[in-house]
């Protein structure tokens, strides 16, 4: 009697139990907030280089946000007069949050910088936790706005247009956090490797200066990118990813099985359950004393195990009797086992990414041994360990998609996708560790604060930026899945637009249809030229920012003496206007290019199905390579900055910094940039069905 009853209320208020999940962890994000703001801020010289920092930050974001605007305003207009009300509705309340998470998440990111610094002046444990803690918000941001934001959204059209509009409704609210989140994405990265390169070349490699010195001009505009690319860009970028294989798994579960309520309530839950998984992780991780990478890893898995679970009871709860897919049974056991398949996902990602990436393993290692012989034996070395880094990804990617297939069909890949996604709360408090300790050694060094204190937010820092590898591979192999369930989803959108019309549904998918060939050749060329603009705005704003650093040292030598201070707004001014100018193009060229396709009748659905497969394909491959290359990069320099292979200054270090250099746009610009590219464009795909088919 109990059992039924729980189950009954399970089904009936699932989706509300999982907004009060939410709301419990956008309470406990706000918990953390109260703590950061409570810990000592630092002398003054720390604060006023907070608040620049702060400043420049928070300037960018506003300009941003009124460009992203404009372009919003006429999508939505677009879409109000195209498609209907409430999908219009939909993409501004998805825009909205997704600006939301990464705009709080970036301001609590900027309180939490000098306070990290201030708490290594006692210990590393308490600076861990200040850093972590400023992460974490933004992570509990992430998927507490991500459920509450599609939750209510559905349940409010639900009851006013009705089950099936309010269903494809929500792809609007997808769009919203997808497009904004290539925006966010491009803007901030290229904003940050802009500065971050052009500080580099000037400041380590012509004039041998270290790390955040405060003679480099270049050096408030890179702490400030750190903030928008690795904060702002990268919540937008994840609550995309977390809000659309939401979307996604409930559309395949309205769509391939109707008569299934539990089967679109069942990801609402796994969400919720993921919520208070995350809270746990955090937990963990500020009652632990052990090194930081370890506590950090601890976190994921107390976040996991209590996710696998709960998952038990509440998959048992919802499907008592099974579920019937593609005409066979499958039981609550069967869609469990798919909701496992996406958590294990997420702990091999992160061992794989780390393993490529972190200082402590050969691949790193070996590119820092092949810079004592020159600057190309470091690019070469680089750019063969970013491509050795896709095959382990890509291969368990593969079996995870033929498991949760079997386990339950296209909706199991769903689920798999959805409970990999509901661990974003957890992963994203790492990434966002990354930044934080990265900001605190820079005003570490700008404040002229002991050595002690430098190298404790200097093993921060390696251990940040492990995690900021780490969490992006996770961001590329979810985003993979979620473009997967994507494809099914236009795919059976499709057919339901097609019969309901009353034409016989014709989809010959197949490789000897050279309409397929097609958009397999243009889909899988969309992230190559993606990349060429991203990069190419990279190349040219930090050029722009070298121009400027040179002339200032030229005209104030002083400033390399200590005499006279470097004029740091112009870099900012400079990196800030190029980022929101080359943005623009790349952003929109998935929108124009599934346009186009589906506008040029004798292509048709067929060319444009291959185009979004095209995407996936190589879209996956270029990314993993990217980040991973960019990342060992990274780590290869702060590995012989150690004292490793002769150390700073030494003919290896100049040359780690070239690959560093290099290593920028692809693992902050144009890698990361392809997750919700890729999904822009299956999302517009579904969207133009009705208007072009």
């Amino acid at each position: 009697m109990l059992t039924s009853f729980l189950a009954l209320t399970i089904l009936d208020s699932g989706i509300w139990l999982s907004l009060l999940c939410a709301l419990a962890g956008l309470a406990f994000a706000y918990y953390l907030i109260l703590s950061v703001i409570k810990a000592s801020p630092g002398n003054a010289r720390m604060q006023e280089i907070a608040g620049a920092i702060q400043e420049g930050a928070k300037a960018y974001l506003n300009r941003q946000v009124a460009t992203i605007s404009a372009i919003a305003v006429v999508i939505f207009i677009l879409l109000f007069i195209f498609k209907d009300h409430a999908t219009s509705v939909g993409f501004v309340i998805g825009a909205a949050c997704s600006l939301a998470a990464g705009f709080i998440g970036m301001r609590v990111a900027v309180l939490a910088n000098t306070r990290t610094t201030q708490a290594a002046t006692r210990s590393r444990t308490a600076a861990m936790r200040v850093a972590f803690n400023g992460g974490a918000v933004t992570g509990l941001l992430v998927v507490g706005l991500a459920l509450l934001s599609v939750g209510l959204f559905y349940t409010i059209a639900d009851h006013m247009i009705g089950h099936g509009p309010a269903v494809r409704s929500l792809i609007g609210l997808a769009l919203g956090a997808s497009l904004i989140s290539v925006f966010a994405r491009l803007g901030g990265g290229i904003y940050t490797k802009a500065a971050d390169v052009g500080a580099d070349l000037v400041g380590k490699i012509e004039n041998t200066l270290d790390e955040d010195d405060p003679r480099n001009p270049a050096t408030i505009a890179d702490n400030v990118g750190d903030n928008v690319g690795d904060c702002a860009g990268m919540a937008a970028d994840v609550f995309e990813t977390y809000a659309v294989s939401l979307i996604g798994a409930i559309l395949v579960g309205a769509l391939t099985l109707a008569n299934s309520p539990a089967a679109i309530v069942y990801p609402f839950v796994l969400g919720g359950i993921s919520v208070l998984g995350a809270i746990v992780g955090i937990l963990f991780v500020n009652t632990s004393n052990a090194k930081p990478g370890n506590v950090l890893m601890g976190g994921v898995m107390a976040s996991a195990l209590v996710s696998a679970i709960l998952f038990w009871p509440a998959t048992h709860l919802l499907f008592p009797d099974g579920i019937i897919i593609a005409n066979a049974l499958r039981t609550a056991n069967d869609l469990y086992c798919a909701s496992l398949v996406g958590l294990l996902m997420t702990g091999i990602v992160v061992v794989i990414t780390n393993y490529y990436t972190s200082m402590s393993y050969a691949p790193v290692r070996k590119i820092a041994k092949a810079s004592e012989t020159g600057h190309a034996t470091n690019i070469i070395a680089g750019l063969a360990i970013g491509q050795h880094a896709t095959a382990l990804p890509v291969g368990f990617i593969g079996l995870a998609i033929l498991f949760s297939f079997h386990f339950a069909g296209l909706y199991g890949i769903a689920i798999a996708v959805m409970s990999m996604l509901s661990m974003a709360g957890i992963i994203i408090s790492l990434d966002a560790f990354g930044p934080i300790t990265d900001n605190a050694g820079g005003i570490a060094v700008m404040s002229d604060l002991p050595k002690e204190v430098r190298a404790v937010t200097d093993d921060l820092d390696a251990v940040g930026n492990t995690m900021k590898a780490v969490t992006k591979g996770y961001a590329i192999a979810s985003a993979g899945l979620a473009a997967l369930v994507l494809f099914g989803s236009y795919v059976e959108e499709l057919r339901a637009h097609v019969t309901a019309a009353g034409r016989p549904f014709v989809f010959q998918f197949s490789l000897t249809e050279p309409k397929v060939i097609i958009g397999l050749f243009i889909g899988g060329l969309l992230p190559f030229i993606f990349t060429a603009f991203s990069m190419d705005a990279v190349g040219k704003a930090a050029g722009a920012v070298v121009r400027e650093v040179r002339r200032q040292f030229a005209a104030k030598p002083g400033i390399l003496r200590g005499e006279d201070k470097p004029d740091y707004g112009v870099c900012v001014d400079i990196v800030t206007k190029a980022a929101l100018r080359e943005m623009i193009i790349p952003a929109l060229l998935p929108v124009a290019v599934v346009v186009a396709v589906a506008m040029i009748k004798p292509l048709g659905p067929v060319v444009l199905g291959g185009l979004l497969v095209g995407t996936i394909v190589t879209g996956l491959f270029v990314a993993i390579a990217m980040t991973s290359s960019g990342g060992a990069w990274d780590n290869a320099k702060k590995y012989i900055e150690e004292g490793n292979l002769g150390g700073k200054g030494s003919f290896a270090h100049a040359a780690s910094v070239t690959g560093d250099t290099v290593g920028d746009p692809y693992k902050d610009t144009a890698g990361p940039a392809i997750n919700p590219m890729i999904k822009v464009a299956n999302i517009v795909a579904i969207l133009i069905i009705p208007i072009f088919f």
